[in-house]
């Protein structure tokens, strides 16, 4: 299903953060994930999932710090990380995937993957306070019901009807999928509703699902620039389109959007993964990772029917 929306990439920029150590953006040590980037006081804000690698068996699965920048390629980023993990037990074993929503009281609210401290399980929670700097942990939103395991990668949105949309992923028969949940106000509560849309047979998106960053024009169909992979965990970056309300889809692309290039080293993973989006229409910086390693920028335009 393919034709009323199609989108291609125009440019990929390297994403550069202070505490990098070389040009292509890698951070001796460690890994960077899941960079959430958006608008405010006349700067591009980051917000992005640190991690050692290799991963000790004491180390938490993430740290989260935050950087600003000009021109949205080069970040400054703060010394002092905006999430860490504990002191309760339900993220005591890393904090991941930040998305942030701007809300009226209190102004900053960062939904983010909190692992427990056996690393066994993951649920979705809540930052939020006047400023990045000033962020208090909340209640948890979301956590997994039976027969399901790992609340992840948050995506939220609202819909024609007023009413919010929480995207997710979650694991189920070794497999990640994407559900959703509504809600009257950001703060919850959620209800499970299903799943928006699944996997597809014999294509690049047949095993695995995961949220990403969702494009909210006036008049136009809103779109997810989702991640799907293969059995063998080759992720992709592609894009599915929804009514006003996201109860149905509309259209969805038939290949992927972006492709990651080769890993650059042997133990490179072959992994592309949307994570943000900036609208400068007509472009669309969407930002991702590559290889869970390092972060990157695709200038994407939407193209118009012939």
């Amino acid at each position: 299903m393919s034709g009323q929306v199609d989108f291609a990439v125009e440019a990929i920029d390297v994403v550069k953060l202070d505490m990098a150590d070389r040009d292509d953006g890698l951070l001796s040590g460690h890994d960077l994930m899941s960079p959430y980037v958006w608008s405010a006081e006349g700067k591009l804000k980051l917000l992005v999932r640190v991690l050692k690698n290799p991963l000790g068996p004491n180390d938490p699965t993430g740290v989260i710090f935050a950087g600003q920048s000009g021109d949205g390629i080069h970040f400054e980023m703060g010394k002092v990380p905006a999430i860490v993990p504990g002191p309760d037990e339900i993220d005591a074993g890393g904090v991941e995937d930040p998305t942030v929503v701007i809300g009226s009281e209190p102004h900053v609210m960062v939904f983010y993957t909190g692992v427990e401290a056996t690393r066994s399980q993951g649920s979705l929670l809540m930052a939020a306070g006047p400023s990045l700097g000033h962020l208090r942990k909340q209640e948890v939103l979301l956590k997994a019901p039976p027969g399901q395991g790992n609340i992840k990668e948050a995506t939220v949105a609202q819909g024609a009807d007023g009413r919010w949309r929480l995207f997710y992923e979650y694991a189920q028969d070794n497999a990640s999928r994407i559900g959703l949940a509504l809600a009257d106000d950001l703060a919850g509560p959620w209800e499970p509703v299903g799943d928006p849309f699944t996997v597809r047979g014999r294509l690049w998106d047949t095993w695995h699902l995961s949220t990403g960053p969702i494009l909210a024009r006036p008049g136009e169909p809103p779109v997810m620039f989702y991640n799907g992979a293969t059995a063998d965990a080759r992720w992709r970056i592609g894009w599915v389109a929804f009514d006003e309300n996201y109860t149905r889809v509309i259209d969805r692309c038939i290949e992927p959007m972006l492709v990651p290039a080769p890993p650059r080293e042997r133990s490179g993973t072959d992994i592309a993964f949307a994570a943000s989006l900036i609208d400068n229409g007509p472009d669309i910086h969407l930002y991702y990772s590559v290889e869970d390693r390092v972060l990157r920028r695709a200038v994407v335009r939407k193209l118009r029917p012939a």
